[in-house]
């Protein structure tokens, strides 16, 4: 069975074909999205494209049947064709086997989904195999119908998925309660994704429905694009290996069949630097005289959505979750169709090392197939039906490395809908707890540097105290990431000396607190990731109360610098601290509804038993 969505949509004059396509956002043109499903299988289109040549999922004759039924529908004024489209149920073909699996969202994530494609939500309700059927109908659903991600046309505060708060005086940063309320969600929040879709424009704009297409963010910090062509045969000759470079590509190594805005695209080639935008790959940009695919001038071609990835340092959680939040963000940016979601996509990471990380069980989130790297592809000419360039790691006012974040806000949205989301997809899960003990988790580094030298000492003293429950772990090697987020999400108190290993905070319960034992004076790091994501923060308040093993300095610069040493602390002092952060987490909200919870799923358990 075959199900399809079309719908409306407008476009400039130089389209004089009727295509089904996505809703429009304000300030860019939406390309032609079309997707079918039918039971041999096949591939949707994934962001502005047309069905793919193996499995076209009857696109001639359902295109010429459609043809006669919309010209009809369709209106040309002012040289803006507008087209009313009819049909409205759709299923991305990669979920024929199992109806809905594209769609794997928390549940508290939902309701923005399906208010953003109703069709579907009917569909599911209406379908007793949906299994987020009884979802749709519960009332906590029904109250949250309205909800929206913050980023859409007419969606309102109220209504948004969460709203921040600024609880620290804007005096002296902006006008008004209001503006540093607006600026943190720019800065931030959903708002930074709204901002990316109001400033995208067409820099390589189709002529016909299988024509190539290029549009991008300001500065070249997101595009998107459709049948384009990019060309690694000089790759073969690298002998260097590949990573953070700019001369992967040169003149004429990428381009595609569309009318290339040329000034437009140069206008916007300000951040030329590795990992701050796409700058320094589509300034070789050209025209192809035909349609690369049609042609046969590929030697491959990716058939499934790709996304193309700059990655940062992915032996380093702290710069690896950058390249994770940024891809996530890049979702929604791109959420232009119900399978946006889906992890039936091809990821292509920008550099010529075999990808290998301690976190790469993040990658399973957004994609379910073997991460490609530009080895894979040398001495070929690539072609990609539908690529996404995602938002990267170190953008100039970006997230989340170089965030000048303003001064007395916290709580983004955006970040909280990250955490759930990672979480969800890798199957961690909140534990039933057998006491209301504190869970605290010290978390030990085995580096050379930044070592606590009185660590038993510490553990000693607070693991005496009744009400809490506390564990050391060290989150190495030889710990697969997804038991340590397993560790993390079920803690309370988290401990640990300035180190990337305090990214997991990120994945801390909102009631939380973050204990970053000593900052090494770089106080703002962990701090404001802790802003981000809502989590308490607190650090050492006593640095006569601190005691490093020497004075620490740089092995490369020869000057003093507190991370390139060890320390001891006040046991005392570390002891009044904790009690600080576990009033913090014992008079918080969600806190105690948890532990109700907690306490009703025991009983439930005990009368199963």
């Amino acid at each position: 069975m075959r199900r399809c969505l079309i719908v409306l949509y407008n476009i400039t004059p130089t389209w004089r074909l009727f295509l089904p396509i996505p809703p429009p956002h304000t300030h860019t043109v939406n390309y032609p999205a079309f997707c079918c499903a039918q039971e041999s299988g096949g591939h949707r289109s994934f962001l502005r494209g047309v069905p793919h040549a193996k499995g076209e999922c009857g696109w001639k004759s359902l295109w010429n049947t459609r043809m006669g039924r919309v010209r009809g529908a369709v209106l040309a004024f002012s040289g803006t064709i507008v087209l009313l489209l009819l049909i409205v149920q759709y299923i991305p073909s990669a979920t024929c086997g199992k109806p809905y699996e594209y769609i794997n969202l928390p549940k508290a994530h939902l309701p923005m989904y399906f208010k953003r494609f109703p069709a579907l939500e009917k569909q599911c309700a209406e379908d007793e195999t949906c299994p987020y059927r009884t979802v749709i109908a519960s009332q906590s659903y029904q109250n949250r119908k309205e909800g929206c991600w913050g980023y859409e046309e007419g969606c309102t505060e109220r209504n948004r998925y969460a709203n921040h708060s600024c609880p620290g005086s804007h005096i002296g940063y902006v006008k008004s309660k209001q503006a540093q309320l607006d600026t943190f969600y720019s800065q931030a929040d959903f708002g930074f994704v709204r901002d990316q879709m109001r400033e995208t424009r067409i820099m390589c704009e189709p002529q016909f429905p299988h024509d190539s297409s290029l549009e991008c963010s300001k500065y070249l910090r997101f595009c998107r694009g459709r049948n384009l062509m990019l060309n690694f045969t000089d790759l073969v000759r690298r002998t260097e290996p590949l990573r953070y470079k700019m001369d992967v590509l040169g003149p004429g190594q990428i381009g595609g069949h569309c009318r290339l805005h040329g000034e437009r695209l140069r206008d916007e080639l300000q951040h030329i630097s590795p990992l701050q935008s796409w700058g320094p790959e589509l300034r070789f940009f050209e025209l192809l005289e035909r349609p690369p695919i049609e042609t046969g001038v590929c030697d491959v071609v990716i058939e499934r959505p790709a996304f193309i990835m700059k990655i940062d340092a992915a032996i380093n959680m702290y710069h690896h979750f950058c390249d994770f939040l940024n891809l996530y963000a890049s979702l929604h940016v791109n959420l232009s169709h119900a399978g946006g979601f889906d992890t039936d996509t091809q990821v292509l990471v920008w550099e010529s090392f075999t990808y290998a990380s301690p976190f790469a069980d993040t990658f399973k989130v957004f994609s379910k197939h073997p991460i490609a790297d530009l080895k894979t592809y040398a001495g070929k000419v690539v072609c990609f039906k539908n690529v996404v360039l995602p938002l990267l790691p170190r953008m100039i006012f970006g997230l989340y490395y170089n965030t000048p974040i303003i001064y007395g806000c916290e709580n983004s949205g955006l970040f909280h809908a990250f955490s759930e989301h990672v979480l969800h997809r890798l199957k961690v899960r909140m534990t039933t707890r057998p006491d209301e003990r504190l869970r605290i988790t010290f978390l030990s580094r085995q580096t050379r540097y930044r070592r606590v030298l009185n660590e038993d000492e510490l553990m000693a003293r607070i693991a005496r105290n009744p009400n809490y429950a506390v564990q050391r772990v060290s989150y190495g090697h030889d710990l697969p990431f997804v038991e340590q987020l397993r560790i993390t999400r079920n803690t309370d108190i988290f401990i640990g000396m300035h180190g990337a290993g305090l990214t997991h905070l990120l994945f801390l319960p909102k009631w939380a607190t973050l204990f970053e034992l000593y900052h090494c004076e770089d106080p703002n790091c962990y701090r404001d990731l802790a802003r981000l994501r809502g989590v308490h923060y607190l650090t050492w308040e006593r640095d006569q109360l601190v005691y490093p093993e020497g004075e620490g300095k740089h092995p490369e610069r020869d000057e003093r610098h507190a991370k390139f040493t060890n320390y001891a602390f006040d046991v005392g002092e570390f002891e009044r601290l904790v009690g600080k952060a576990a009033a913090y987490v014992q008079g918080h909200a969600e806190f105690q509804k948890f532990l109700t919870t907690n306490a009703n799923r025991a009983v439930k358990r005990k009368d199963e038993l």
